[in-house]
């Protein structure tokens, strides 16, 4: 096994370094009508913490760079500023240009913002998934507990407002998880969580 990148094993402030990605679409009731409901389709950008392991979701309306930036600014305004996002090489975030053999991130905005905050943006390599297993296996827990939830939903229209409530309840359960065994001694009381790094 190779090493771990530094930002995996650099004691830092939460969410410096974080590892995003976006997470499967849901149809959602915007509207009652005469005829029936108007539905529309909702995002989620999961961005994890490299270092803390701690997740922070946000809805995305639509897949565009400008929803995108707002939603890392809401990233910014809760957590405080990253200095390093990694993804993959999803054409939401990437735009490759076959001439030079480099990869750009495609959006005015994006690189704008980058700039104006200072912070960088590593790209996986292609075809490997395995990079980003530190955000790819939170995406799988949230999606358990998404569909836990969506069961005891019962089938209800599913609204924009409930969608909200029901990623940042995924994210306070995942970052409610023990990172270590929990110990038995009663002299230890104290269990050492996401939560607990990030308050």
């Amino acid at each position: 096994m190779a090493d771990l990148p530094i930002d995996r094993v650099t004691p830092t402030p939460p969410v410096s370094f974080v590892g995003v990605d976006v997470l499967l679409t849901w149809g959602i009731t915007t509207r009652r009508t005469r005829g029936g409901v108007l539905s529309n389709k909702r995002w989620a950008a999961l961005f994890t913490c490299m270092f803390t392991r701690a997740v922070h979701i946000e809805v995305l309306e639509e897949m565009s760079s400008s929803c995108f930036v707002n939603a890392v600014r809401r990233l910014y305004a809760i957590r405080g500023k990253v200095k390093q996002f990694r993804s993959d090489r999803g054409t939401n975030f990437v735009g490759a240009t076959s001439d030079l053999g480099v990869t750009v991130i495609e959006s005015k905005d994006m690189k704008d913002f980058l700039s104006t905050h200072g912070a960088t943006w590593i790209f996986n390599p292609p075809h490997a998934s395995h990079f980003g297993g530190t955000w790819e296996r939170m995406i799988g827990v949230s999606r358990r507990i998404l569909d836990v939830m969506l069961l005891g939903n019962k089938g209800k229209d599913l609204t924009h407002e409930v969608l909200c409530i029901f990623l940042v309840e995924v994210t306070a359960i995942i970052n409610a998880r023990p990172l270590v065994p929990v110990s038995s001694d009663p002299e230890q009381p104290f269990i050492l969580s996401p939560s607990t790094l990030l308050t």
